[in-house]
């Protein structure tokens, strides 16, 4: 053992056992890559000791159960492909790949893009066009029939939705990606899978070993207790936490939907299961995970049973299985939580730098949103500079809209620091966007309304929300182009905040929202599925046609991720700093690099604004250069003068 200082006593006993009986799982391979997956165990296995003992330590078949983890391990890097055995070590050599100023990541449903997985081959060229290097690929895995939450009540883990291919055809779509140095990401759900699941049906058949893969209760006594201190997820269509069956006798926990069966993460064969799914779809080359409703995970009595500390601790060791044998792979976590819960899925205190390498920066959606509404960026720029420090090993999933509602993460607190107050604030953001607030532009709908709290979130299109629908339909040329100059910034935003900015689906065209999802009856409850319309390839075709919305918007994005490509500022493991201009309208942030600084200057108003140019002089820049306009700026007068919506990357 070269490197036995990086194990507690207990560690490296249990790993100087668990060695040798990788033997018959190694013996297979050549000595180069043998050599290679007993580094990276011999290296990070003490991250998956310190992962898994606080979970299941106590019991005592641990060391049985790490034994069969590192044998499943093993297995799969011998049967991991040699070209993915060499991205393996291209990315063990560049840890940042994924924080590189030249990510951009394309979010798309594979059916409405492009009907099939064979068919998102055949509009390569787009992606192509766009600039794209990250790809999440969402609903391909088999969920169950009916509804299923958009694909997220997973019917097999290990299978692709038929009506999209095969395995053979994510496999091959995959390799033809790579060679293009485009990333595949994957939703793999971790809190819970569908009721029609294996797992689920042989538990309602009687076998006890699957019942323990789940929460189930004999009465009601439990939930109730539990049920004291949990939100409603789907207070509407799927009120309370547990359902009855009565086939079962039971009460089983199901957070989300009836359908969707909460997975009992304190039994470790869970978390062999879960690891056997991962290992399998890395080895057909997808490359990151995006772990879907991880902050659920953990149950504890007398608390939300979100983002407890053994979240962490099964994060922690789920990226340590990938690190050992398959390093080419991150992980992204969706967790829409509070900013000082968010940045605990990159790792604070002992699991520091060890959770996730992604997760969603939802304060800046929601605060992007916000500033829009009101034309004021102070709450912003308090609520964003008052963020926690990230690792610098990590990379923030930057983004305006996904396929998800808005949700209105307005702390009362910030509120509060700005003299608004937190309830009315979310008010007011949920009457604006669904058009309910007199002169807004928006066209949106409620999601979720909650009378015990208030809250409503909100469904619609980017461009809906942004005011283009509005504006098309009242043929307003002035309207129409405030509603582009809106969709521009936010996109201006997300690429140059710092993160992989992520690209929903038609935004980059200006698709506006579906009404047609109502008249499909397993969709028509959702209204989600607003802002999850067909791809038009035709409103596409017109990204080419002088003069056209969709050619002022795409053109003008292309421009946008151009400027990002060639802006090393802007790689990940450089710091975000606010800056606080004082001015209501404008949101600026610094960007530190050795190259000098960049200062990003957004006019969050569509009147013309004038911002003091002390704030450039302060960062050095005497001579600003734009970026996105490839020009110099003029502020010999000492103000900066800014168009409606204009945004500025100085340097």
């Amino acid at each position: 053992m070269q490197n036995s200082h990086l194990f507690t006593l207990d560690a490296k006993r249990i790993y100087t056992a668990l060695l040798p009986t990788l033997e018959p799982s190694l013996k297979s391979l050549d000595k180069r890559d043998r050599n290679l997956f007993e580094l990276r165990l011999e290296r990070f296995f003490q991250n998956l000791y310190d992962g898994l003992f606080p979970i299941y330590g106590r019991k005592p078949e641990f060391e049985a159960f790490l034994g069969d983890l590192l044998t499943r391990m093993a297995n799969a890097y011998a049967e991991r492909p040699d070209d993915l055995k060499v991205l393996d070590i291209e990315r063990d050599l560049t840890p940042d790949w994924f924080q590189r100023e030249s990510m951009l990541g394309y979010v798309f449903y594979v059916d409405r893009f492009a009907g099939t997985l064979k068919g998102v081959e055949e509009h390569l060229d787009y992606i192509e066009e766009l600039g794209a290097t990250y790809l999440h690929l969402m609903k391909f895995i088999r969920a169950r029939d009916g509804e299923n939450d958009g694909g997220y009540a997973v019917a097999d883990y290990c299978d692709v939705d038929p009506a999209l291919g095969t395995v053979d055809d994510l496999e091959k779509l995959c390799t033809t990606l790579r060679e293009k140095h485009i990333s595949v990401c994957l939703d793999l759900v971790l809190n819970h899978c569908a009721k029609d699941h294996e797992w689920a049906r042989r538990a309602r058949a009687g076998e006890k070993k699957y019942q323990d893969y789940f929460y189930m209760f004999e009465d009601r006594s439990a939930p109730n207790a539990f049920e004291a201190t949990l939100p409603e997820v789907f207070p509407d269509f799927a009120p309370g936490n547990f359902t009855y069956y009565e086939d079962l006798d039971k009460w089983v926990w199901t957070t989300f939907n009836e359908y969707q069966w909460d997975l009992n993460w304190t039994n470790p064969d869970v978390f062999l299961e879960v690891v056997d799914i991962m290992l399998y779809w890395a080895n057909k080359g997808v490359e990151v995970f995006r772990l879907d409703a991880v902050a659920f995970m953990w149950k504890r009595l007398g608390t939300n049973s979100q983002n407890q500390i053994e979240v962490y601790d099964l994060l922690q060791a789920l990226r340590t299985c990938s690190r050992i044998a398959t390093p080419a792979v991150a992980h992204k976590a969706e967790a829409i939580v509070s900013p000082d819960d968010l940045v605990r899925y990159f790792g604070v205190g002992r699991h520091y730098g060890k959770v996730s390498n992604i997760a969603y920066h939802n304060s800046l959606m929601v605060q992007f949103w916000s500033s829009l509404a009101s034309r004021d960026t102070r709450l912003m720029t308090h609520t964003l500079s008052e963020f926690p420090r990230t690792p610098a090993s990590i990379a923030w999933g930057t983004y305006i809209r996904c396929h998800d509602d808005i949700g209105w993460a307005v702390a009362d607190d910030d509120a509060a620091a700005l003299g608004l107050s937190g309830q009315g604030h979310r008010s007011f953001l949920s009457d604006y966007y669904s058009g309910q607030f007199e002169g807004s532009h928006a066209r949106g709908a409620v999601f979720q309304f909650n009378p015990e709290t208030g809250d409503r979130r909100i469904s619609g299109s980017f461009a809906s929300l942004a005011g283009l629908e509005k504006a098309l339909e009242e043929k307003s040329k002035k309207n129409i182009a405030y509603a582009i100059e809106r969709i521009l910034m936010g996109h201006a935003l997300i690429c140059g905040f710092g993160g992989i900015p992520l690209i929903y689906m038609g935004d980059e065209i200006g698709l506006l929202n579906d009404y047609d999802f109502a008249e499909t009856p397993e969709l028509g409850g959702d209204n989600r599925w607003l802002h999850r319309p067909h791809m038009d390839w035709q409103k596409a075709a017109r990204r080419h046609e002088p003069d056209s919305v969709e050619a002022r918007l795409f053109k003008r994005l292309v421009e946008i991720i151009r400027a990002r490509k060639r802006t090393p500022h802007l790689n990940s493991s450089y710091d975000t700093e606010i800056v606080d201009t004082g001015h209501p309208h404008v949101f600026t942030h610094v960007r530190q690099h050795p190259l000098g600084n960049l200062l990003a200057i957004y006019n969050f108003s569509e009147e013309a604004q004038e911002l003091s140019t002390d704030v450039l002089r302060a960062y050095g820049l005497e001579q600003p250069f734009d970026q996105l306009e490839q020009r110099f700026v003029d502020f010999s007068n000492g103000t900066l003068f800014l168009k409606p919506y204009e945004r500025l990357w100085l340097i």
